[in-house]
């Protein structure tokens, strides 16, 4: 039976999404867990697939580097961090290889040399996967794969299959299904004659008058097929993002503050989010565990409400599609009054994580937003360190989402910052304006609440946008 092709198994996924989905707190660890990368399946390379992206089933793995700038230090982070990656998709790292050159070799990444030494090591180690530290072309990838002779895949790869794993939601799905097939429509390539059969009659898809004859290639069949699905998810993500802009517009009309978790990935975002607001979000050593938003409301220490957002996770060379594919998830953070920047103490290069992030807000035109940065894990870190850190950015707050540590100083901090209700309002607002004192009550601080004939009396605070649609209730002095 001939295996199913990845551009199949995309499909089929995006079709077998129920119409209806359970959107709520993602406390499925162990349900994910269960979705890890079964070890033992074959992955040599074989005539299986129509497409380059082929399935991953990644088991044993050597990571791969060009080092063209900046210093060792730098480059060893980096693939560091892709065997996080690596090791979030399933895979066990071996080894992993580093070569200095101006640049990449436009043929087969590494240096001819540096190739056969790696085919050496992965016969000596019994790899089966190589995983370039980069976005490889087509070509580079095919080339290498005929050196190695085993499969390679590149860094852009394996985020788009961590993202498969994690999307949860409806709207989560249809954005990584988008960002997969954008990846994969340049790389629709053929193993020996498979991709130039033509196919006519029932085989393109018809039966009868008109359907028969040359008929479209293989190649062209799965292009269309691909094209015809991309706009489909686009059209489903553009209503998608019409709910969520419905939603956020209603927060904003009602001026609750609004305050988004933004940070590095697997800097701990959500055990942050957990431990301020006991939102119930799924906690994971993983990198990406995080894909949909979570909106959790809560209340600064003088009793002020505001709603705070947890958001996906950024990385270094995050790939274009995705970026785009998560954009409507993305401006959480553009709507926000306030940005909590979190940031991993324990990484070797906090300042890289802040730079990333910071380069990524700009995108979305947030960077005039008040930023609070907060080196979290800061219980694993050296009382030397957590020197350095304070150092580094100016009004940073160390904290541990695990242990408490700072999470009384960081709430000071978020009230500190968040507009303020500065303005006294004293009067009496019917009872058939429920909607001011509900905006009231969300928005600003009341001092004093009593019940009259002519409706609810109150002595409160409120911002001035506020204060001004409460004029005609006002008290006149």
């Amino acid at each position: 039976m001939e295996s199913e092709s990845a551009l199949e198994r995309i499909l089929r996924r995006g079709a077998a999404a129920p119409a209806q989905e359970y959107d709520g707190d993602q406390l499925d660890l162990e349900e994910r867990e269960s979705l890890r990368r079964v070890i033992g399946l074959s992955t040599e390379l074989e005539d299986i697939t129509d497409v380059e992206y082929r399935q991953l089933r990644i088991e044993k793995v050597i990571l791969i580097g060009v080092w063209s700038q900046g210093n060792l230090t730098a480059a060893e982070n980096s693939l560091r961090e892709l065997s996080a990656l690596a090791e979030t998709a399933g895979a066990k790292v071996l080894d992993g290889l580093l070569q200095r050159r101006n640049m990449p070799d436009p043929t087969s990444y590494l240096g001819k040399g540096k190739a056969a030494e790696l085919r050496d090591l992965a016969r000596s180690l019994g790899a089966d996967t190589v995983i370039a530290n980069t976005e490889l072309a087509p070509s580079q990838r095919r080339s290498l794969e005929d050196i190695v002779k085993i499969k390679v895949i590149d860094r852009t790869a394996i985020i788009l299959d961590i993202f498969a794993q994690h999307a949860k939601s409806k709207e989560g799905k249809a954005q990584v299904e988008l960002a997969q097939l954008e990846y994969l429509l340049p790389r629709l390539r053929g193993w020996g004659d498979s991709m130039s059969r033509q196919a006519g009659g029932q085989a393109a898809g018809g039966v009868g008058i008109g359907s028969r004859g040359p008929g479209e290639t293989k190649i062209e069949l799965d292009r269309r097929r691909i094209n015809t699905r991309m706009a489909k998810l686009k059209r489903e993500i553009k209503g998608m993002k019409l709910a969520r802009d419905t939603k956020r517009q209603s927060r904003q009309k009602s001026r609750v503050p609004q305050v988004a978790i933004a940070g590095y990935t697997n800097a701990g975002k959500s055990s942050l989010l957990n431990r301020l607001t006991k939102a119930g979000v799924l906690v994971e050593n993983a990198l990406f565990a995080t894909l949909d938003p979570t909106v959790r409301k809560h209340s600064t220490p003088d009793g002020r409400e505001y709603t705070i957002s947890d958001t996906v996770g950024f990385v270094r060379d995050l790939p274009h599609q995705l970026v785009e594919a998560f954009r409507s998830t993305l401006e959480e953070i553009a709507g926000a009054d306030l940005i909590v920047h979190v940031v991993d103490a324990t990484d070797p290069d906090p300042l890289g994580q802040i730079s990333t992030v910071r380069s990524v807000i700009a995108d979305f035109d947030a960077s005039s937003i008040a930023e609070l940065v907060v080196f979290n894990k800061a219980d694993l870190v050296s009382d030397e360190v957590q020197v350095r850190l304070r150092g580094m950015v100016q009004g940073a707050l160390l904290v541990s989402a695990r242990t408490g540590q700072g999470i009384d100083a960081l709430q000071e901090a978020i009230a500190g910052m968040l507009p303020k209700p500065d303005v006294e309002f004293v009067g009496v607002i019917p009872y058939s304006r429920g909607d001011l004192v509900s905006r009231i009550h969300l928005a600003g601080k009341v001092l004093d609440t009593e019940y009259v004939e002519e409706g609810t009396s109150l002595r409160a605070l409120v911002r001035e946008d506020l204060a001004h649609e409460l004029k005609e209730f006002a008290k006149r002095s």
